[in-house]
């Protein structure tokens, strides 16, 4: 199941501060207040000043997801990824009895699709995969046999910038399933007084998914 965990993000009052600094405004700040979350708006949605949002940043730790879903994210630009490498975690399999059916044990390492044939066809490359290293084939070569649904998980680090365009892109209905249930569980990780920057950027239809 996919998790996501917020690990730290900016405060408000950074981003105010910045943008206060263009027009020397800083003896109207509220110290983070009413008045400064509504300068942050304005400046940085309405008025299109976006790069002042590039003062705040997030970083998540996302589990769950399938090697499907990160290559659909690494396509993002300026943000930070650190993944579970593969190569020196795949003895986690070698302990597992073989695989026959999409059980508990299995979803353990798979993302379900919903379509039958698809998760049989994931479900036969996680037994060979497993094969192949019961066989004792080294873990950089094995690892080229990993289905596309093998489950991975990462810290993932965006500025506030970044991040409306990847929940502008990400929630439409027409991005892949997966990545669009990532974008919401994002969206819904972020701390509530910083909603309403990214609020605008998330595709109607989507916001009660």
């Amino acid at each position: 199941m996919m998790q996501i965990t917020l690990l730290q993000s900016s405060d408000l009052a950074v981003c105010s501060r910045a943008i206060r600094v263009c027009w020397q405004s800083q003896d109207k700040s509220d110290n983070g207040g009413e008045r400064d979350r509504e300068l942050i708006d304005r400046v940085g949605n309405k008025n299109k000043h976006a790069s002042t949002l590039e003062h705040l940043f997030y970083t998540f730790y996302i589990q769950g997801v399938s090697r499907a879903c990160l290559q659909e994210l690494a396509r993002h630009r300026i943000a930070s990824l650190s993944v579970k490498s593969t190569r020196y975690t795949l003895k986690e399999l070698k302990g597992e009895a073989p695989f026959e059916t999409f059980d508990d044990r299995a979803a353990k390492y798979l993302v379900a699709t919903g379509a039958e044939a698809v998760d049989r066809a994931s479900l036969a490359a996680l037994e060979n995969l497993r094969r192949l290293l019961t066989q004792g084939i080294a873990n950089d070569r094995a690892k080229y046999a990993l289905p596309e649904s093998y489950k991975t998980e990462l810290a993932w680090s965006a500025n506030a910038r970044s991040l409306q365009n990847f929940l502008r892109l990400r929630t439409s209905r027409s991005a892949l399933w997966e990545i669009r249930d990532l974008a919401l569980a994002i969206f819904d990780a972020l701390p509530e007084d910083h909603k309403y920057i990214f609020a605008p950027h998330i595709e109607p239809e989507s916001a009660g998914a």
